[in-house]
């Protein structure tokens, strides 16, 4: 059973902070999917708008400091550690960054991948596969291509449960300002299968609307996204973001989708995503996963800001 725990008083308001752990290692893999249902289900049911938006927000600020990690993983480090910056394992802290945790800190739990063979029908590891009713049998466990079988909780601790060197300084030119961004967003169109426009202002014909995408292209099939130029490039990068989003999810809306919950989606994968300098000295310690390594606790693919929508829409990513 997940404990609960909080230094607040009974009669804080809803900003208190709540957090979570999962100590018991018999239940830890139930407890946290548990944990992550309950958040989703008790986020739905908010009538308060305030407490909804608050509650939204401080998921948005977690989400928008681990990029590299999914969201369910994200929204396990803010229940456990809300303040958390960046995140490593035990030995990856002690051997990468000459830092140690502190003795009585409580670990973070999240998903790690396992990679390992994978048969090609049932899509099981050897151990799982001899348990099943799969009948592959055209070639040895040892010669299968390696996969990704499933998830398992593994630990990491955040920079302020430990102690030791400084780490060295972050580069932040990338992140802290939109120099070369629009064009790196404009240069990945064909990958994200959308055509893109950046329109001048004496020529825009959308109003007040800072972008828009409302059809397909002729030629392409692909969503056309038009943008006004903005003198601001972290503005005009943010808004060809939203308008992406808005190509990648709703397109194709679903039947009386009302177009407010389509803006909140849209906008908060801008707000992941968005260039400040203030969300580049907050990144986590990046570091790829290797093949069957997850030290670090990162995710198997990293996480866009896309499938942040799927926790908005009510459900968790499994």
């Amino acid at each position: 059973m997940a404990t609960m725990q909080t230094d607040l008083p009974d009669a804080a308001t809803s900003s208190q902070q709540t957090t979570h752990s999962f100590d018991d290692s018999d239940t830890r893999a139930d407890d946290m999917r548990d944990q992550l249902d309950t958040w989703v289900e008790d986020f739905a049911e908010l009538t308060d708008e305030a407490q909804a938006s608050e509650q939204f927000q401080q998921w948005l600020e977690v989400q928008s400091m681990f990029h590299d990690y999914s969201a369910r993983n994200t929204l396990l480090i803010q229940l456990q550690c809300p303040n958390a910056t960046k995140v490593a394992g035990y030995n990856t802290w002690q051997a990468e960054f000459d830092r140690h945790v502190q003795q009585g800190e409580d670990a973070i739990w999240i998903w790690a991948p396992i990679i390992t063979n994978k048969c090609p029908e049932c899509g099981n590891s050897p151990s799982y596969h001899a348990n099943t009713d799969c009948e592959y049998d055209k070639t040895d466990p040892d010669e299968w291509s390696r996969g990704l079988v499933g998830f398992r909780p593994t630990s990491v601790f955040d920079i302020s449960q430990t102690e030791g060197e400084p780490l060295p300084d972050l580069e932040t030119e990338a992140y802290g300002d939109a120099d070369g961004l629009v064009e790196d967003l404009l240069a990945a169109t064909d990958a994200i299968g959308v055509d893109a426009t950046i329109v001048a202002s004496d020529e825009w014909k959308h109003g007040s609307a800072r972008g828009v995408c409302e059809r397909r292209s002729p030629t392409t099939t692909n969503p056309v996204v038009e943008v006004i130029d903005l003198e601001n490039r972290a503005d005009l990068a943010s808004t060809l973001i939203h308008e992406f989003a808005h190509a990648a999810m709703h397109f194709e809306r679903e039947p009386g989708e009302e177009k407010s919950r389509l803006e909140v989606k849209a906008e908060a994968v801008a707000y992941i995503v968005r260039p400040t300098k203030e969300n580049s000295n907050k990144r986590q310690l990046e570091k790829r996963p290797k093949p069957g390594v997850a030290e670090c606790g990162e995710q198997y693919r990293p996480n866009t800001g896309m499938e942040s929508s799927a926790l908005i829409r009510g459900r968790v990513i499994r």
